[in-house]
């Protein structure tokens, strides 16, 4: 869906944050904004985010969120070289996403230091993965 599109009947969803710089900034509102693989969210969804206390799914939440709208949702693909924005068909490349990194919550805050998470914690091929670009 596009980042202006909006699901006909709004629906609730509940995922674990687990990039621990992002989560102190998540919790205090200064960061609204997060990466996911897949494309199952739509502008106007509520999501609450959580922590684990141990070992995923085995163990108590750490922390929750209260439950955020989403106000935009940019389909995208995320690919070896870069980011592929589905709505224009844009490619940018790791170094022109500095501004993409800092309002996620990188560390470092630069397009590198989101490859190195993104690719980190995900398998991309070549031709790359879909994901979603989420902003409450």
């Amino acid at each position: 869906m596009s980042k202006t599109s909006i699901h006909p009947a709004p629906r609730t969803f509940i995922r674990p944050l687990t990039y621990a710089p992002k989560i102190p900034g998540v919790l205090e509102g200064t960061i609204r904004q997060t990466i996911r693989v897949g494309q199952k969210l739509a502008a106007g969804d509520r999501v609450l985010f959580h922590g684990w206390e141990g070992k995923p799914y085995r163990s108590k939440w750490s922390f929750r969120t209260p439950y955020y709208v989403l106000i935009a949702v940019l389909p995208i693909r995320i690919r070896p070289d870069g980011i592929l924005f589905e709505s224009s068909g844009e490619v940018r490349p790791w170094a022109d996403l500095d501004e993409i990194a800092v309002l996620d919550g990188i560390a470092p805050p630069t397009g590198e230091g989101l490859r190195a998470v993104l690719l980190g914690m995900h398998a991309v091929p070549e031709s790359g993965v879909p994901g979603q670009i989420l902003r409450w």
